[in-house]
C-alpha cells in the first residue's frame, strides 16, 4: 500500500507541477500591460485632492511634474496618455463594469469558493454512494433473474403470443395479443427508464428545469444519480462480475456442502427479495452469498473509473446549466474571464478530491485483500 501512496503523491505533485507551469506560462491570466500600466498611474489616481477627468487638475499636475522633470515633456505626456487609457479601461472592462473581484486569488473570492467546493464534495460523495448501492443492486437482480430464466419481457409476450398461433383460432391469438399488452406496458416503461437513464444529464435537467428548482441540491444529486448511464453501465458490470464467479469451482464445492442454490424468490431455500435491496447485502445459507462476496471484491477497483465517470458529469451539469451560487459555475465564469490562476486552483481541487476518493478505494481495496487472504497485496 505504500508504494501506491506514494505513487498517488507523485501524481498530485506531477499535476500541481503542470498547472504551475501552464500558469507561467500564461501569465497567471493577467494581462501585465495592464497591470504595468496599473502600477504606473496608481500613485497619481490614489491622491484624493487629485481629480483625473478636471482639465484644471491635468493642467496643474502637468506643471507640477515639469518642476520635478524639466527636460522630459514626452515622460510626462506619456504618464498623462497612460492615466487616459486606464481610465478608459475601467469604464469598458467588464469586469470594472459588473463589480466583478480583481483577476486572481483574493481574500472574498477563496471566502466564498471553500463552501462551494465543501458543498460539490458531499454532493459528489452523496453521489458516488447511491450510484455504488444501485449498481450492486441491479446487477445483482439482474443476475438473480438471469439465473430464474426470466425471459426479458418483449420476449416474454413474444413466446406467449405465438404459443397460440399455432390453434389457428383467432380469438385466442387476439385473446393472447392483447391480454399481454401489461406485459408490453411493462416493456415501455423499461424502455423509457433506459432512456432516461442514458440520456446526458443536461438533457434531462433542461426537460425539467422549468418543474424544479435547480438550485437544490437534492436536484443534483438526482440528477447526478440517474443521468448519463453511469447507474446501468456500472451495474452491467457488476452482473458481470457475478456471472464470472458463478463458474468458478468453489462454487460447485459450496453446492456439494449443500448450500442452497435455487433463486427463486421467498421460497425455501430460495432469495428473500428483500435482501437484494439492503445496503448490507446478505444472503444467508445460499450460494449467491459467496458469488456476491467475491464479484463485490472484484468491483472495489471498478469506483476509481466510477469516481471519474461521476465527477465529469457533475462538472457538466452545473456548467450546462448555469446553476449560479455552485462550484463548477463559478469556474466557467473563471474561464471566460481567462482567469486561469483561479481555473487552475480549482481544477487542482478536484483532481485532489479525485486521488483522494482513490487512495480510499485502495485502503478498502487492501482491506478487503486482507480478509480474502492476498499475502501478495502486501508487498
Amino acid at each position: 500500500m505504500k508504494g501506491k501512496f506514494h505513487t498517488h503523491l507523485l501524481s498530485i505533485l506531477v499535476v500541481a507541477g503542470a498547472f504551475a507551469l501552464i500558469l507561467a506560462a500564461t501569465g497567471g491570466g493577467t494581462d501585465p500591460e495592464a497591470e504595468a500600466r496599473r502600477q504606473l498611474v496608481a500613485p497619481f489616481l490614489d491622491l484624493e485632492f487629485f481629480d483625473a477627468g478636471d482639465p484644471l487638475h491635468r493642467a496643474l499636475l502637468k506643471e507640477t511634474l515639469r518642476l520635478y522633470y524639466p527636460s522630459s515633456e514626452g515622460r510626462i505626456d506619456s504618464l498623462l496618455q497612460a492615466i487616459d487609457a486606464y481610465r478608459q479601461e475601467q469604464f469598458v472592462s467588464e469586469t470594472e463594469k459588473t463589480g466583478a473581484e480583481a483577476l486572481g486569488w483574493t481574500t472574498p473570492k477563496v471566502a466564498r469558493l471553500i463552501p462551494m467546493y465543501l458543498q460539490f464534495t458531499v454532493v459528489y460523495g452523496i453521489v458516488l454512494l447511491l450510484t455504488l448501492y444501485g449498481a450492486q443492486t441491479l446487477g445483482t437482480y439482474r443476475f438473480i433473474l438471469d439465473r430464474r430464466g426470466t425471459p426479458p419481457l418483449l420476449r416474454a409476450y413474444g413466446r406467449r403470443v405465438a404459443g397460440a398461433l399455432p390453434s389457428r383460432n383467432l380469438l385466442r391469438i387476439a385473446g393472447a395479443a392483447f391480454g399481454n399488452l401489461p406485459l408490453l406496458g411493462l416493456a415501455l416503461v423499461k424502455g423509457i427508464a433506459y432512456a432516461i437513464l442514458f440520456a446526458p444529464a443536461y438533457v434531462i435537467a433542461y426537460s425539467l428545469k422549468t418543474r424544479f428548482d435547480t438550485d437544490s441540491y437534492l436536484f443534483m444529486i438526482v440528477l447526478g444519480v440517474v443521468s448519463n448511464g453511469m447507474v446501468i453501465t456500472y451495474a452491467n458490470k457488476f452482473y458481470l462480475y457475478l456471472a464470472h464467479e458463478s463458474r468458478k469451482g468453489y462454487v460447485e464445492t459450496a453446492i456439494v456442502k449443500n448450500l442452497a442454490r435455487t433463486f427463486q424468490w421467498g421460497v425455501p431455500g430460495g432469495i428473500p427479495r428483500r435482501a437484494v435491496f439492503r445496503i448490507r447485502k446478505r444472503f444467508h445459507g445460499h450460494v449467491l452469498q459467496h458469488i456476491y462476496e467475491n464479484a463485490r471484491f472484484q468491483y472495489i477497483p471498478a469506483l476509481k473509473e466510477q469516481a471519474t465517470f461521476l465527477v465529469t458529469g457533475l462538472i457538466i451539469i452545473e456548467m450546462a446549466l448555469n446553476i449560479q451560487g455552485h462550484f463548477c459555475y463559478e469556474m466557467l465564469q473563471n474561464i471566460l474571464r481567462t482567469d486561469y490562476t483561479v481555473v487552475a486552483g480549482m481544477l487542482m481541487a478536484i483532481f485532489v478530491l479525485v486521488k483522494a476518493t482513490d487512495i480510499l478505494v485502495d485502503l478498502w481495496y487492501e482491506r478487503e485483500a486482507r480478509r480474502y487472504g492476498h499475502p501478495e497485496l502486501d508487498q
